[in-house]
């Protein structure tokens, strides 16, 4: 095997050499019968350091065998005690004893990788070695992972370029402005997703943002129970509602100043109680379907807030119910809207944002969108200043909040 060693096959044992016994480090084999074995001896026959080496070779269909008696993958059991083979001559009787030698075979890998291929394989992405990795030794599933990601990877290529043509194909038959008109009408239309049904040929303002568009008849009728908290609260429950956190600042604020009238009362509990839900739920990221709303929410209204103000997601294995960025746009535009008609339709803005804790440029671009004016009043011992929005007629022109298509909407 060294460069100063000489190598000659030799076949069957002769007189005063050891013959080979061999055992396979990989398993043992099926059948020995079709197997050829080749041994080789170093020529070196002065150096008494080589004459003993012995080199024995095999090959089955799959891989090539190589074992010897020298070197870190010889067997040092050979040093330890004697190996004899016996040759049992059946028409005599008799036994020939031979010196014998054993070899551990191991598969030969072959190294012999071509420059190209190597270079090939450095220049190849950590994703693509691992996929190589895994072609070669992945278990059926990580395979089966591999080809739907390999198939995923192809059809989205097939789209990009479907979606390539037909683009140059619109921008060949109606031309560039023709584009820019419609992305603008794209753009007011994903505005109106976000916002309340807008009545803006309404003769009152009560007409703009209908009540019927933000609570419905059936929806009204089931908020009556838990509402039935807030009709005759007292102080002291409004000072423990507050060092208890339970509400948020708006409705805590209302329930200060609550009307005389019975049915007053009663319509501002309920809308009170809704725009409270609406200010949790914006809180929330991920929302659970059972109790979603808690315990005491009407199986209808949790429903409408989870269908309205939710996105389904997937992850993890199932789907979840997403508070998304363009979702909670969605429920500050339905609590201002709502706070409105709490507040014969002029609310303290700043209030609401607090509560919903949105930065004051995005909850003034809702309002903006929403066709709301706006005023500056004092708050609360005239300390800090407070933004007032007001639903009037006629709506002022609307124009598109600047950088409102720049800003995350999903």
């Amino acid at each position: 095997m060294t460069g100063e060693a000489k190598w000659c096959y030799r076949g069957d044992p002769q007189e005063g050499q050891s013959a080979p016994v061999v055992q396979f480090t990989n398993g043992k084999l099926k059948s020995s019968e079709n197997m050829n074995f080749t041994l080789y001896r170093s020529k070196d026959t002065n150096n008494p350091r080589k004459k003993h080496k012995r080199m024995l070779n095999t090959e089955t269909n799959r891989l090539s065998y190589v074992g010897n008696n020298f070197g870190p993958g010889a067997l040092k059991c050979n040093t330890l005690c004697r190996y004899f083979v016996g040759v049992l001559d059946k028409n005599s009787g008799q036994m020939e004893v031979y010196n014998a030698e054993l070899f551990n075979m191991q598969p030969l890998i072959s190294d012999d990788v071509a420059d190209d291929d190597l270079s090939e394989y450095l220049t190849k992405s950590y994703r693509e070695k691992v996929d190589l990795c895994v072609e070669a030794f992945g278990t059926n599933k990580q395979k089966r992972a591999l080809n739907s990601r390999r198939m995923n990877a192809v059809g989205k290529e097939v789209l990009n370029k479907a979606v390539a043509k037909a683009a140059e194909d619109i921008i060949e038959t109606k031309g560039v402005a023709a584009l820019v008109s419609n992305a603008a009408e794209d753009e007011k239309a994903e505005v109106s997703l976000v916002l309340p049904p807008c009545h803006k040929d309404a003769d009152k303002p009560e007409d703009v943002y209908k009540f019927e568009d933000i609570i419905s008849p059936a929806e009204y009728e089931a908020l009556q129970a838990p509402a039935a908290a807030f009709m005759n609260v007292t102080s002291a429950e409004i000072l423990k509602m507050i060092e208890e956190k339970k509400h948020c600042s708006f409705v805590l604020d209302e329930l200060k100043s609550m009307p005389v009238g019975e049915k007053s009362r009663d319509h501002k509990a309920r809308c009170l109680w809704f725009l409270d839900r609406l200010v949790k739920l914006s809180s929330q990221k991920v929302v659970k379907k059972k109790h979603a709303m808690g315990p005491d929410c009407p199986h209808i209204i949790s429903n409408k807030l989870v269908k309205t103000f939710t996105v389904l997601s997937f992850g993890n294995g199932r789907l979840k119910n997403h508070v998304s960025a363009s979702m909670k746009v969605k429920i500050v535009a339905y609590a201002i809207a709502l706070a409105l008609h709490i507040n014969n339709f002029q609310t303290d803005l700043t209030v609401l944002q607090r509560d919903l804790k949105v930065r004051d440029s995005r909850i003034l671009d809702i309002a903006k969108a929403m066709r709301l004016k706006f005023t500056k009043s004092k708050g609360f011992y005239g300390i800090d200043e407070h933004k007032v929005v007001t639903l009037s007629l006629p709506l002022p022109i609307n124009k598109m909040p600047p950088g409102w298509r720049k800003r995350k909407m999903t």
